[in-house]
């Protein structure tokens, strides 16, 4: 069941007068400090402690700014949640390409991090859908980053750079029609080898079964139990199920696998089937029991709740503590996204089970959308380096995984970046990362954002990219 929210809004004369009082903010900050900003959310896993580092307000860019349903364009604060813009776009029946699956997630941060969704096997990633960046650079200076004026070389090189080469005040983005409901199709694979077969051809053809395929995306329960969902916008549906509730959606996935007429959901409901569990992580604090799911407000059954008691579990070593005077073994959180090429996603998904052993695995098939000449380096956007017209496929698990004595310090998070290399993928960055630094400015195009750096960073006023991913500064 959706809940409609009234989402912030200001117009363009107030967003002008917020750029112009957070640059006076940034010049009064003191000489060499640090910058960050004061936002009431992350969705990042890389937990540090900021001390007494002065904060910029970006509160003013929390708004959407407009939504034009005749040329299919948002105007968007950098730091405005996909929560608020798809309530903003819904009642235009529009919504961004690619929604990623947590309503906290920012604009911004989907753009400067990188976001995907089941909509990625055909529309890419967040940032191929952005049209212009006004960028707040390390000099205390904004410019407008568009693919087509002097500041194109920082729009393509904007994506992945996890605001150290300056931060988005505002996003224009494209949007795309929608109907009302989707229609659900779960389908049952008896080897990852089976399910990426069927996937990279689903995604060829966006089709299946005579049935238009929109989304697409899947759930590994174990080596041999995966599902892919397939799902199709539709105009009418005989139900709608809800997921905000007593009900879970990933454990709906396997009831509704090649039964009937499959599964029904609003667009809405679909858009953030996944948040109201985080995925499958609310079982960690007992949300998914019924009697404490009854008990556990609607309006708390949200990624962002959860989010917290994690950072709080973190801060307080709670959990580390328990299991030790519990006498059980400590436990290793592995909280990763990473992308292969479809025809190496079996190797990595036997590989996951054989070796880590956490389940369930989130699976998502992208590929870019941009048609363009590859700039730095042999790609499009450089500091993240998909190859144009390659299906790859990322893979989502996040949990704690036991240790057992004698292992290496983050033994699994080891394991799972070796293989990855392995098989010539990639990890997103928004997590723990342990890279030497010549690796990571390998398999992250350090050219290119070094060139990047020297011209919008010029006295390093922020952290470089491998001080902040790796070095959790």
């Amino acid at each position: 069941m959706s809940v409609h929210r009234q989402p912030p809004q200001r117009d363009f004369a107030d967003h002008v007068a917020a750029v112009q009082r957070l640059r006076r903010d940034f010049a009064n900050l003191p000489e060499g400090a640090p910058v960050r900003l004061a936002k009431p959310t992350s969705n990042l896993f890389r937990f540090r402690d900021d001390g007494d580092a002065p904060r910029l307000d970006v509160s003013a860019f929390t708004s959407v700014i407009s939504v034009d349903p005749v040329t299919r364009t948002a105007e968007v604060g950098g730091m405005t949640t996909y929560e608020d813009l798809v309530a903003a776009t819904l009642p235009h029946r529009l919504m961004p390409t690619v929604v990623p699956q947590l309503r906290t997630i920012t604009l911004g941060g989907a753009v400067t991090g990188l976001g995907i969704e089941s909509s990625s096997f055909r529309s890419g990633l967040p940032h191929e859908a952005v049209e212009e960046i006004e960028i707040l650079t390390p000099t205390g200076e904004t410019v407008v980053a568009r693919r087509d004026n002097e500041h194109a070389d920082l729009f393509y090189g904007f994506p992945n750079s996890y605001g150290t080469l300056g931060y988005s005040l505002r996003l224009r983005i494209r949007l795309e029609p929608v109907e009302p409901f989707v229609h659900l199709r779960h389908l049952r694979f008896g080897s990852a080898k089976e399910a990426m077969d069927a996937m990279a051809r689903i995604a060829a053809d966006s089709e299946h079964g005579g049935e238009r395929v929109d989304f697409l995306d899947g759930v590994a329960f174990g080596p041999d139990e995966v599902y892919l969902t397939l799902a199709s916008f539709t105009d009418s549906a005989p139900w709608t199920s809800d997921y905000t509730g007593h009900d879970i959606y990933y454990r709906s996935i396997p009831r509704y696998a090649g039964t009937g007429p499959g599964d029904y959901m609003t667009v809405e409901d679909y858009i953030w089937r996944w948040d109201t569990d985080w995925f499958w992580c609310s079982r960690a604090f007992g949300v998914q029991n019924p009697t404490v799911r009854r008990l556990w407000p609607r309006s708390l059954k949200r990624s962002d709740v959860y989010r917290r008691l994690v950072a709080l579990d973190r801060r307080t070593d709670f959990s580390r503590l328990l299991n030790h005077y519990r006498g059980r073994p400590q436990q290793e959180p592995l909280i990763q996204d990473i992308e292969v090429g479809v025809e190496r996603g079996a190797e990595f998904l036997d590989f996951f089970h054989d070796r880590i052993g956490m389940s369930p695995v989130w699976i998502c098939p992208l590929r870019l959308s941009e048609k363009g000449t590859p700039g730095e380096g042999g790609h499009i956007w450089p500091l993240y380096p998909l190859k144009q017209e390659r299906l790859y496929v990322n893979f989502g698990f996040w949990g704690m995984v036991p240790m057992k004595r004698g292992q290496r310090r983050h033994h699994h998070n080891l394991l799972v970046e070796e293989e990855v290399t392995r098989l010539d993928g990639h990890k997103s960055l928004y997590s723990d990362a342990f890279y030497s630094e010549e690796e990571f400015w390998r398999l992250y195009n350090g050219d290119a954002y070094d060139r990047l750096k020297r011209t919008y960073d010029p006295q390093g006023r922020l952290l470089d990219l491998y001080a902040k991913c790796v070095g959790n500064r």
